[in-house]
């Protein structure tokens, strides 16, 4: 969390992870979609020639609170391919909560735990505290064939919020997202005592976040 008291501004940063082409650019192609003009800035996307994302997606989402602060999200992708290893940590960097993105196939689940280990390797590394760092998964992908079950991925991700996705229809996206940041207020309130500081409980935070995306009504249930 980086605070301007000049400019009265907050600036989270969020970075969505996982292997490759599981999605995650994906996501923050479609919450692009999703939010007003107003409150969104460019997508900045950097691709290699065949269409993987090589450093990072930067997507900022900004909204006021009725404390006069501004917040600021930015939001990241990470490449997924093994040999990206080094930008991956780089990206992680002072991550303030993070979306890991698996892909559903049964053919995935080693790719998945790789990218898993990968991802809690890098945040110690960074000196980020991996267990209390706020995280969601979404399990992308659930309209190919072969899929895990809900009920086995439950089981496997009981500790971790999981959602179901399909993010190339949009499906999931906002769900992810929205939990997301009730975990991320969570972890600010617990770690800087945000409500009291800067007067943004959780509902307004959440709240102030969605007002980005309109009429859209997430329905945030983990499977």
């Amino acid at each position: 969390m980086q605070i301007n008291m000049g400019e009265r501004e907050i600036t989270l940063k969020v970075v969505y992870y996982g292997p490759a082409l599981s999605g995650k650019t994906t996501n923050l192609q479609s919450l692009h979609e999703m939010i007003d003009a107003s409150a969104r800035g460019k997508m900045v996307t950097l691709d290699t020639a065949d269409d993987r994302t090589l450093y990072f997606d930067f997507l900022p989402i900004e909204f006021e609170t009725q404390s006069g602060f501004s917040v600021k999200l930015k939001l990241f992708t990470v490449p997924g391919q093994v040999m990206h290893k080094a930008t991956r940590k780089v990206v992680l960097a002072g991550a303030d909560a993070v979306v890991f993105v698996a892909d559903s196939s049964r053919s995935s689940a080693s790719a998945n735990a790789y990218s898993w280990r990968d991802m809690e390797a890098n945040l110690r590394s960074n000196g980020i505290d991996f267990e209390a760092m706020p995280k969601v998964c979404q399990f992308n992908k659930r309209d190919l064939d072969d899929v895990k079950p809900l009920e086995e991925i439950k089981e496997q991700w009981k500790d971790i919020p999981a959602f179901p996705g399909v993010a190339t229809r949009g499906e999931g996206v906002l769900e992810t997202f929205s939990a997301l940041m009730r975990e991320l207020h969570r972890y600010l309130e617990k770690m800087h005592s945000f409500s009291e500081k800067f007067g943004v409980g959780e509902e307004a935070f959440v709240a102030g976040v969605l007002d980005a995306f309109g009429e859209q009504k997430p329905d945030p249930e983990s499977v």
